[in-house]
């Protein structure tokens, strides 16, 4: 197919484009802010970009807020670059790279939009695939074919780790746990998609999202301890989970470290012996938790 062919640069009807199939949803702050700046210049920055397919129908490629935006205004067309000879991956690539330069997104967007333009760009350039690559490495063929994370931090400002990791993190999810993690009261963090993503069991990783979406877990991580949490651990008082991770690591240090530990504690030690006293747990339960730091 021929290159893609910018044909025209001019008005067109909103109700005339069709918005469907969009890699997100609108987001609302996104629509309120653009609404705020058109009242107040008059005008609206950027055009948007519309795909004209050979049975004549306009489809939006880039700019979704901005049609949003104006049909919200009450406007009858708005400004747009109509391009032509348009293949779908061209389009899709558009739309990802006008939201990763322009666009405020959240984690899972981010994540989402990097794994799509990761699949799109491969498709687009078959030679930077790991195994390709590789074997044109092998034959000394490969000095100038660069890498997806390579070409994509260059071109958005970042490090290659940062895409990478957001790009596997993003390449792990399935439509219905982004939806539901779109759904989520908090917004789930790189962290909380890294950890989903090394889930590998089907019924924990469906289970930790639908936790994050339901708000019932505060984060990934938590979301696993809860699922993974004896039926007893519930039960434990916060004081009594403090009392075994202090006695874990009493009974894990060296012997000049419990020594130490005593020596610099000792006054703090005597006064909480004397004051318990008679109290529900007597000294004679402690004596020798703290003799055994100090015994040869």
């Amino acid at each position: 197919m021929s290159k893609a062919t910018l044909m025209q640069m001019d008005r067109v009807v909103i109700s005339d484009v069709k918005t469907d199939n969009r890699l997100r949803p609108i987001v609302e702050a996104g629509v309120d802010s653009l609404i705020a700046s058109i009242t107040e210049t008059g005008v609206m920055k950027d055009a948007i970009h519309v795909r004209k397919k050979h049975d004549g129908t306009l489809h939006l490629i880039a700019g979704g807020h901005r049609i949003e935006a104006a049909s919200r205004l009450g406007w009858e067309d708005i400004e747009a670059k109509v391009w032509t000879n348009v293949t779908d991956d061209w389009a899709l690539l558009m739309e990802i790279d006008d939201n990763l330069a322009g666009a405020e997104m959240n984690a899972l967007d981010t994540a989402v939009f990097l794994a799509t333009r990761k699949a799109v760009y491969e498709r687009l350039h078959p030679e930077t695939k790991a195994g390709v690559a590789g074997g044109l490495a092998r034959q000394g063929l490969a000095t100038d074919i660069v890498s997806f994370a390579e070409s994509t931090a260059e071109k958005f400002g970042v490090s290659e780790r940062h895409v990478r990791r957001m790009m596997i993190a993003g390449s792990k999810l399935n439509p219905d746990e982004i939806t539901q993690l779109r759904a989520a009261p908090k917004q789930v963090t790189l962290k909380d998609l890294t950890e989903i993503s090394k889930i590998g069991e089907v019924t924990e990783r469906s289970d930790v999202v639908t936790r994050l979406a339901a708000g019932t877990a505060k984060s990934a991580t938590d979301a696993r301890k809860q699922i993974n949490a004896k039926p007893g651990d519930a039960l434990i008082s916060d004081a009594d989970k403090k009392l075994r991770a202090l006695q874990d690591a009493f009974a894990r240090a060296p012997m000049a470290a419990r020594r130490a530990f005593v020596a610099d504690n000792a006054d703090v030690l005597r006064d909480l012996l004397d004051a318990l006293g008679d109290e529900a747990t007597p000294a004679a339960e402690i004596v020798p938790f703290i003799r055994a730091g100090t015994s040869a």
